[in-house]
């Protein structure tokens, strides 16, 4: 059958129909990036990832992602999903656990993967491209709480509080109190374009968190909403975990060592996920991190372009 091989996965989940979807185009020839936004945007998923040969012969591929209406840097999600969905194709069907490095190349730079597959489940997790770097920005508490349509009150808890950082995307991470204050948020757009400041080419996306859970072994509850104009909830944000990991660390300020976390994330969409999050701690600075999930397939066919 002619056409372009691609592949769905839904990505920080190891169950189908949850987590985060994402389509991975193979069969790339003659395909250049005005042709991979039309075809990211007929996909509409969040991002849409178009493989290539990788330019370094060191590498595993090329990665080139796009959301619907633009091509990202880099990006959470499509760096695992495409990682297990590189490492099932070297190796076919096995019956026991099988191991793999696979590095991408984005436009961040060489981003380095270790995958672990076996007959059942996949897992993937990625070292952070860059180490997350706070953007100034002086917060408005009762501005955010109105852009949010929450009360002033249940904007920050302990000493966390509203904060830009950049690990390759930035993102503007604002603390709520718990689940009630998370479950009830819907973003003001109008009121929104005075909170979240534009850097590059679009508006700030927000990443609320809290550290009340619905899962009791996860750390942190989650929500990311993509804040400018056609506003829209992301089921799971790797690249925000990556920046959220600057504010852990610097509000938190967690002891010298491995620092294991579990975000959860998408529960209120109905697309549960789980995000595993890796701080390398030395000297009370933050020295290096990895971000992980499971994903699994579900659909697989042909382009006919």
């Amino acid at each position: 059958m002619d056409g372009r091989r691609y592949e769905v996965y839904d990505v920080f989940t190891d169950k189908v129909l949850a987590g985060n979807p994402l389509a991975i185009v193979h069969d790339t020839d003659g395909l250049d990036g005005t042709a991979m936004q039309r075809i990211a945007r007929e996909f509409n998923l969040s991002e849409t990832v178009f493989i290539l040969p990788a330019r370094n012969p060191a590498h595993t591929a090329w990665a080139r992602i796009f959301t619907p209406d633009y091509e990202m840097p880099f990006a959470g999600h499509p760096t695992v999903g495409t990682a297990i969905a590189l490492a099932h194709d070297r190796f076919g069907d096995i019956s026991g656990t099988q191991d793999a490095l696979i590095i991408l190349e984005e436009q961040v730079g060489p981003v380095r993967c270790g995958v672990r597959l076996s007959a059942d489940s996949a897992f993937a997790e990625f070292d952070l491209p860059k180490l997350p770097q706070e953007v100034p920005y002086k917060y408005d508490r009762i501005a955010i709480a109105s852009a949010l349509r929450l009360e002033p009150k249940e904007i920050g808890f302990e000493n966390h509080v509203p904060s830009i950082w950049d690990a390759g995307v930035p993102f503007l991470l604002v603390p709520v109190h718990g689940l009630k204050a998370a479950e009830r948020i819907v973003v003001n757009q109008i009121a929104m374009k005075d909170v979240a400041p534009t850097i590059g080419h679009r508006q700030l996306p927000v990443y609320a968190y809290c550290r009340e859970t619905v899962l009791h072994d996860s750390h942190f509850h989650a929500r990311m909403f993509v804040s400018d104009e056609g506003t829209y909830e992301d089921p799971a944000t790797g690249s925000a975990t990556a920046a959220f990991a600057g504010a852990i660390h610097a509000f938190d300020e967690p002891l010298d060592g491995v620092v294991r976390l579990s975000i959860e994330q998408g529960y209120e969409m109905g697309r549960p996920s789980r995000l595993q999050l890796e701080l390398d701690i030395a000297d009370h600075k933050l020295a290096g991190g990895r971000i992980g999930g499971s994903a699994i397939k579900v659909a697989e066919g042909r382009l006919l372009v």
